[in-house]
């Protein structure tokens, strides 16, 4: 017997398995790929000497989780942050720049400066307060109201039909839309404005960095600590239920909340399981890896200095795109979330060469390879990266579940990330990650949701620090000097 096994070898499993290792506890990770990572991996999909991330490349949150900070990533790794945090591009040149420095921002939005920066201030000058409530339940007294309150009203205003009332021109609230979009729902509602003000902070405060080597930096050093407290990762093993595991006094999934079911079965109580059965899954990325002969010919110059490039137009074709893909539709002109990380990491490619990494929204369940449909967006605001283009990889939504069981039909959230749902996810609870029987849900389908931010993993172990094993939830996560 061991203490805790953990299924699944993703940012949050691996920090589940820290934790409780750096607790004293005897911890075994079990993971069904032959690498570890997930939604975290880096890989030549390509051409060889091009390291593309197979699935998240940007981290908003890698500097400012509260796991992160406490695990000290930065000190471990190398996350770089470019000139510009996000770019946003519009026909005849215009874009919306998202600098670190939210003044310089503002002065370069014109008659929307000061709506922008009104909005944002009040949150990035509190982005660590921001990221104690948006990164735990939501169903908990919050630590800093006001800073609550604040965040609540924007996210009311945003998420409504007055979201234009502050504005007067397109660039600033196509910006904040291009954020917001990350939630892949439509908009405006609440979950996308809370995805725009939350990211959005953040990038004005710590930044929006790329890690040196890919993605898999991350998890390599999360798994790295792991073995060095004496834990243990197996690869290559599938589980489909519990009698395939050590026996454990906790059972950690890093998991889709139906993968979790089809293990667990009835050992999970009957109440959870129920609302557990209603947890539903939102729509869809397709992703495609390009290797480039020189950088993105972005028309707006500063562009070519962004690590994240949001790309799908004014707010109004934004929100028509995304309306489109929760009607079950292919946009035509889609929206498209772009990373350029050899902007900042040159090794990534050869010398001179570049990799570009892109998703568009689809509906869930697509078969439809997006490589057309992304190059021509690419193409509407740098012409001429088509001719740019030595080699693609692309993967269609059922590819990417294929790839990774957690998105399934190709939800690269592990599940609809609806207002609603970010309060029960998965379920109802001041501690949603607890399962009941010594079991716990510690991927991203439970709170505080989508992102590589290690905390609900985090969460998860204190949880199992607390009720299985009835120790102190204050783990020491430092390095040792």
């Amino acid at each position: 017997m061991v203490d805790a096994v953990v299924v699944g070898a993703g940012p949050n499993g691996l920090a589940a398995a820290v934790t409780l290792a750096r607790a004293g506890l005897s911890v075994e990770v079990v993971e069904r790929n032959d690498t570890i990572g997930g939604g975290a991996r880096t890989a030549q999909l390509t051409l060889p000497g091009f390291h593309h991330d197979v699935c998240s490349a940007v981290h908003p949150m890698a500097l400012q989780s509260e796991f992160f900070r406490r695990f000290r990533m930065e000190d471990r790794i190398e996350l770089r942050l470019p000139e510009v945090q996000y770019g946003h591009p519009l026909d005849r040149g215009r874009a919306g720049i998202a600098y670190r420095d939210l003044e310089r921002t503002a002065e370069g939005l014109g008659i929307d400066g000061r709506a922008f920066r009104n909005l944002m201030e009040p949150l990035s000058g509190n982005a660590d307060r921001v990221a104690d409530f948006a990164t735990d339940a939501l169903l908990h007294v919050p630590r800093h109201p006001l800073t609550v309150l604040r965040f609540g009203l924007r996210a009311l205003e945003q998420g409504s039909a007055a979201w234009n009332a502050r504005f007067r021109d397109e660039v600033a609230p196509a910006m904040v839309s291009g954020v917001a979009a990350h939630s892949i729902q439509h908009m405006p509602s609440l979950s996308t404005a809370a995805a725009a003000l939350s990211l959005g902070s953040y990038a004005h405060a710590r930044g929006w960095p790329v890690p040196i080597g890919g993605s898999q930096a991350i998890v390599d050093a999360l798994a790295a600590d792991l073995v060095a407290h004496g834990g243990t990762i197996e690869t290559g093993r599938e589980v489909r239920s519990l009698a395939d595991l050590t026996p454990a006094k906790a059972v950690l999934f890093d998991t889709s909340v139906p993968g979790m079911l089809h293990i667990a079965g009835k050992q999970i109580p009957t109440p959870k399981h129920g609302a557990l059965r209603r947890f539903r899954f939102g729509n869809a990325a397709a992703k495609v890896d390009f290797a480039l002969s020189d950088p993105v010919p972005w028309t707006n110059t500063e562009l070519r200095k962004a690590g994240t490039v949001h790309i799908g137009g004014t707010r109004a074709e934004i929100a028509e795109a995304e309306r489109a893909v929760a009607q079950g539709r292919h946009a035509e002109r889609p929206y498209v979330l772009g990373s350029e990380p050899t902007v900042v990491d040159p090794g990534r490619a050869p010398r001179g060469k570049h990799v570009f990494w892109a998703y568009a929204h689809v509906p869930a369940g697509s078969d439809v390879d997006p490589t057309d449909a992304i190059v021509r967006q690419i193409e509407r605001f740098a012409p001429g990266f088509r001719d740019t283009i030595l080699q693609s990889s692309s993967r269609t939504a059922v590819q990417m579940g294929e790839y990774n069981p957690n998105y399934v039909g190709g939800d690269i959230a592990a599940g609809a990330a609806s207002f609603w749902q970010l309060v029960k996810r998965p379920v109802l609870s001041s501690d949603p990650w607890r399962m009941g029987g010594g079991m716990y849900l510690c991927s991203e389908a439970s709170a505080p949701g989508p992102g590589v931010h290690g905390m609900a993993g985090w969460h998860a172990a204190r949880s199992a620090l607390r009720h299985t094993f009835g120790l102190s939830e204050h783990v020491d996560l430092a390095p040792e000097d």
